[in-house]
C-alpha cells in the first residue's frame, strides 16, 4: 500500500541535509525515506544492515523509497557436487 494522499512524501531530517552535494558522502540509516528530486545525481551511500552500499539515485527513483534499491539479503546459490573422475583399466 502506498502512503495516503493527504499526508506529503515522508523524508528524514538528516537526508534533508546530505541532498547538499558537501554532505553527499556521509552514509545513510532511514531506508523507509522517500526519494525527492533534489537528490537526483547525488551518490548516496545506504545501510542494508550489514554494510554501506553506494547507489546513484536517477530520474527513474524519484517517489520510492530508498530501501527499496538496496537489497538486504543475499541471493542463494546452490553448490553443485564435484564429480570425481574415476579410473578406467
Amino acid at each position: 500500500m502506498s502512503r495516503s494522499n493527504w499526508k506529503t512524501p515522508f523524508i528524514d531530517k538528516s537526508l534533508l541535509k546530505r541532498l547538499i552535494p558537501q554532505h553527499e558522502k556521509k552514509p545513510i540509516w532511514s531506508r523507509r525515506s522517500t526519494i525527492y528530486p533534489a537528490a537526483v545525481g547525488l551518490k548516496l551511500q545506504i545501510y542494508n544492515g550489514k554494510d554501506m552500499i553506494s547507489r546513484k539515485i536517477k530520474p527513474e527513483m524519484v517517489g520510492h523509497k530508498l530501501g527499496e534499491f538496496v537489497t538486504t539479503r543475499k541471493n542463494f546459490i546452490a553448490k553443485t557436487k564435484k564429480v570425481i573422475p574415476t579410473k578406467k583399466k
